[in-house]
């Protein structure tokens, strides 16, 4: 049954590769001395590589994979004001101007995308087209309600509530119970942003090496020593751009990101008729679930792109890709006869506190943590590490003035992650 699911042509890698294949860098050593080395190709590293370059710094981006082989190619495109906790959440940890400022972040580097996507003229089918999020549960339509009614403090979300008779303008099935419409967020083609991005970066100088896996870093003497597969670069600042790819480079940093899997499948094309009737708008959709799906149609609006978790451990995606299409048919039963085109996964970064991280040690910096929305916050937090690489102004941010949480036990392998899982399906199950 589930090999039926699977298109002829049926590929096991992102969907968007099929428009935007894996760039072609050359094979090269890095230089054994630069100001700035940036550790990851993806949308942080390549933003922080922008800033530092046309500052004048010379600056070197390795990575283990090709560029952007991560999740910078394989998310779903979307992009909000990427801030979990609420306003209330957020001044009971860190006080009203703190909280205050992280929430403005958000909206900053949902501002920021767009701005910069339009000001570097990047062709990544870059739409803002508002997100719908729908209520899985009654009680989960009253919670969305009482939020809109209350609005944000920090800026104003234009967000406004559909209810469940309502749902056929936005949304072609009968599985929520109404939702909110976030109008000002925004979607992209995530491989084509990298690929303007990567360009950008290169037109600016940056020398950006793939398969150049970094495999130690020492700090000392006012300088840090990158040791990597193919030499040793000796650097004024190291930047750690790696997120959901930490692993074992930095032990401190590894602590601190939880790294879990998120799947995604593509379909065949769809009838034209069905996916003006299931999708009459071009929004992503998310929904109030703990284990989130997340879909939207492709820019073509000739597929549909449809993300979640579901699997309790990481799993190969020929086995999620039958997973997410039942879940698929679930909400849309007319996309039952649709076969898989492509299936994947990649690695997001999770965070203790499910906030996004910046800071400096010893001429270390980072940003990571992103948990789910990477698309605007790894832009925005990219550039501004950047900014405070090159030692520019407007450098600081919220999320620059909170600690970097981990637990105790934890080594950066989610034990935890199982059990978490299964109870996630009962708290969505049941509205606890």
């Amino acid at each position: 049954m589930s090999d039926e699911l699977f298109a002829p042509d049926f590929r096991a890698e992102p969907y968007w590769w099929d428009r935007t294949p894996r760039p072609d860098l050359p094979q090269q050593d890095p230089p054994t001395r630069a100001e700035v080395v940036i550790v990851g190709s993806g949308y942080t590293g390549l933003h922080a590589a922008i800033q530092t370059a046309r500052a004048g710094l010379s600056t070197v981006v390795v990575d283990a994979r090709d560029a952007g082989w991560g999740c910078s190619s394989r998310n779903g495109g979307q992009i909000s004001t990427s801030i979990k906790p609420g306003f209330t959440e957020l001044t009971r940890r860190y006080g009203d101007a703190v909280a205050r400022a992280i929430l403005a972040d958000g909206q900053a580097s949902l501002a920021f995308v767009g701005d910069f996507v339009r000001s570097e003229a990047i062709d990544c089918d870059f739409r803002v087209a508002g997100r719908f999020h729908g209520a899985h549960l009654p009680k989960s339509y009253d919670a969305l309600a009482r939020d809109c009614a209350m609005g944000n403090p920090v800026f104003a979300t234009d967000a406004f509530m559909v209810p469940r008779d309502a749902m056929a303008a936005e949304l072609g099935t009968d599985a929520y119970h109404g939702g909110c419409v976030y109008p000002n967020h925004a979607s992209l083609d995530p491989a084509r942003y990298h690929a303007g991005l990567l360009a950008r970066a290169e037109d600016a100088g940056v020398v950006v090496v793939p398969h150049c896996e970094a495999t130690s870093l020492q700090t000392g003497g006012g300088a840090v020593t990158l040791g990597t597969a193919r030499g040793t670069v000796r650097a004024r600042r190291v930047v750690l751009a790696t997120n959901g790819y930490s692993g074992a480079l930095s032990s401190w940093h590894r602590r601190r990101i939880i790294p879990i899997g998120s799947y995604m499948i593509a379909t065949e094309p769809v009838a034209p008729a069905i996916m003006d009737r299931l999708f009459p708008t071009d929004r992503v959709i998310t929904d109030t679930r703990k284990l989130v799906y997340y879909y939207r149609p492709s820019p073509d609006r000739r597929r549909v792109i449809f993300g979640g978790r579901v699997s309790v451990s990481e799993t190969d995606p020929r086995k999620s890709g039958p997973r997410l299409h039942a879940e698929m048919v679930r909400l849309f039963p007319e996309l039952g006869g649709v076969r898989i085109s492509h299936s994947w996964m990649g690695f997001v970064g999770y965070t203790f506190d499910t906030l996004a991280h910046i800071g400096e040690t010893e001429g270390v910096l980072h940003a990571m943590g992103y948990c789910g929305s990477g698309v605007g916050m790894a832009s925005y937090l990219g550039m501004m590490l950047g900014r405070r690489a090159a030692g520019l102004a407007d450098a600081d941010c919220g999320h620059g003035q909170i600690g970097f949480p981990t637990r105790p036990l934890y080594a950066g392998k989610p034990w935890f992650l199982a059990p978490m899982v299964g109870a996630y399906r009962i708290r969505d199950r049941f509205g606890l």
